[in-house]
């Protein structure tokens, strides 16, 4: 009889039995592979305790989701199905979102973007003022690119509250503690929505956005934010009587009109897109670093100053950033220079984290001058501290933008 050796065990096995044998050891390692997940499983510990999950166990998985066709799924949007009866109690959507949302996984600057950032404006002769931990959030060619902007900036700011504000952590994504990946922050909206956040929203988009690849703004940020309690609040800029200014709703697209403008008219305006239109977007800029002066510190003199503000969700036409900061230079004419510091998707975390690290090149990352601002409109969304209750929860319902005219 003819033998061989095996390749995995090296043992002598006759000829006509060496492949039977040799998937056989395949086999043991996939039954060890299994037995070793299931234990992990067993070990691990419970999800936070926020909703009562007992009525969960008598209500089957897949009577409340189905799996979404394979062609308009992502790994993002495969990891909460999609609904095919969906239940009408909304403590039950709430419960399987938890259960089966997971974190995002994205590229994590160990030592911090903001501690990097910090140590490079060290070097500049400026004064900056920055808000305090932030994660970036790229956009991924194969998932999100060309349309995730606004989920992504809404992951920035959760890394911020997450870890800024202790008081967000019971309340925000069922408890869960961490940024959820962008399919369950779709299922987010869609709670909010059947809660009554921003019923506008909702109807532009039918209630439904799981899935799709639809572009979100301000709006939607403030909603899901507003539905954990946060006091979501929004900032509009734009010329007075322009359309789709002051009305705080709605799709991203829809408030970002750009108006049609007189030729003949002068001076400039406020979202005309003029390049020459410096006193118009100045007041964008007053407004920012306002916001991040108002801070408690006792560094008011030190060239970078770390707030207590969170960062903003910053929306113009076709797409967002998320501010982290403002930086002034006292130029030698008197003239003071303002750069907003912005963290944008659509950049590589990898090449940021390199340039900063390396202070080099950094600056055409996350610098943007008065110049840069050409967009007809602008809106900002931040959240002022604390977690809203009963009453106050129900007035977030209609959230309302504060119209800066300039």
């Amino acid at each position: 009889m003819d033998y061989s050796y095996c390749p995995v065990c090296e043992n002598p096995i006759p000829i006509h039995e060496i492949e039977r044998h040799v998937n056989h050891h395949f086999e043991d390692a996939e039954v060890a592979k299994d037995m070793e997940l299931a234990q992990q499983i067993a070990l691990a510990p419970p999800s936070p305790p926020q909703i009562d999950r007992s009525f969960c166990l008598d209500i089957d998985p897949e009577s409340v989701f189905e799996e979404v066709p394979e062609s308009s799924t992502s790994r993002d949007q495969r990891s909460v199905s999609s609904s095919k009866d969906e239940p009408k109690d909304i403590d039950e959507k709430i419960c399987y979102i938890i259960s089966l949302q997971s974190r995002e996984t994205f590229y994590k600057v160990e030592v911090g973007i903001m501690t990097l950032l910090k140590k490079c404006l060290e070097h500049e002769n400026s004064t900056s003022l920055l808000s305090g931990y932030v994660d970036h959030f790229q956009s991924v060619k194969s998932e999100d690119m060309g349309w995730g902007c606004g989920w992504r900036n809404i992951q920035m700011i959760s890394s911020h509250l997450l870890m800024e504000r202790p008081e967000t952590r019971s309340v925000l994504f069922g408890g869960s503690g961490y940024v959820p990946e962008i399919g369950s922050l779709q299922k987010w909206l869609e709670v909010a929505w059947q809660r009554g956040f921003d019923i506008v929203g909702s109807n532009y988009f039918k209630g439904k956005i799981y899935g799709s690849k639809k572009w979100i703004g301000t709006t939607e940020c403030a909603a899901i934010l507003c539905s954990f309690g946060l006091r979501a609040k929004i900032v509009d800029f734009g010329g007075k009587g322009g359309k789709g200014v002051g009305r705080a709703h709605g799709p991203m697209d829809k408030f970002v009109v750009r108006r049609e403008v007189d030729k003949k008219e002068a001076p400039a305006k406020f979202g005309d897109g003029s390049a020459n239109n410096s006193k118009g977007y100045q007041a964008l800029i007053d407004w920012v670093w306002t916001y991040f002066a108002k801070h408690e510190s006792n560094e008011s003199r030190h060239r970078v100053v770390v707030t207590n503000k969170m960062p903003l969700y910053f929306q113009h036409h076709g797409h967002s950033r998320t501010i982290i900061g403002i930086q002034v230079k006292h130029q030698k004419n008197g003239l003071k220079q303002y750069n907003l510091l912005v963290l944008d998707p659509a950049h590589s975390t990898e090449a940021l984290e390199s340039s900063l690290k390396e202070n080099f090149g950094w600056q055409k990352f996350l610098k943007r001058g008065l110049h840069t601002l050409k967009k007809p409109q602008y809106q900002l969304c931040y959240v002022d501290p604390g977690i809203a209750q009963a009453e106050e929860l129900e007035h977030l319902k209609n959230f309302t933008g504060v119209l800066t005219e300039c």
